[in-house]
């Protein structure tokens, strides 16, 4: 795997066409909680009104950028919790820079960003059980399966199971 460097920052208008494109595509819905197609109003309207403060969006987006400043991901905590300071993770990276090292690379960015500047003392990830190469990554980052749900996940035709992974940051 190749070390590369990315940098994370605010979403901004000029994401609206990535943000579209991740959140219509019907592959990835399988994947997570969403099973509708979002409008461009509705996305534009998300991206004016985040303020940026997980304490009060309950939530951070952040992009996913490489050297030359192409965007190659989305990156989000989500599902904040600020009492017990833990955060859920998702991650999409665009299809065509996959394996490539971008996952990795942006996850460590997160976990400092996390640790230091959020102060938060754990991260979670809900994986599907036959996505080995997120379930690899994640184990490779330190994360250990804390439990499996089972039937967590339907595609429209039938149920499967997710991995909870978790990562203690520390106090």
């Amino acid at each position: 795997m190749k070390n590369l460097s990315v940098h994370l920052r605010a979403m901004e208008p000029e994401d609206l066409d990535l943000l579209y494109g991740i959140e219509n595509d019907a592959e990835l819905w399988d994947l997570g909680n969403t099973n509708v197609p979002y409008s461009r109003y509705v996305l534009h309207e998300f991206i004016a009104n985040s303020t940026g403060d997980i304490y009060t969006d309950k939530q951070v987006r952040l992009i996913v950028e490489n050297d030359e400043h192409e965007v190659v991901g989305l990156l989000d905590l989500v599902n904040f919790d600020p009492k017990h300071l833990r955060a859920e993770i998702g991650l999409v990276i665009e299809r065509h820079q996959r394996r490539l090292g971008y996952a990795w690379a942006a996850l460590n960015r997160l976990l400092d960003y996390a640790r230091s500047t959020l102060h938060l003392h754990q991260l979670y990830v809900v994986i599907a059980v036959d996505n080995e190469p997120s379930l690899e990554l994640f184990r490779k980052l330190g994360f250990v399966e804390s439990g499996c749900l089972a039937d967590w996940l339907y595609d429209g035709y039938r149920f499967s199971d997710a991995i909870v992974m978790q990562k203690v940051l520390g106090a």
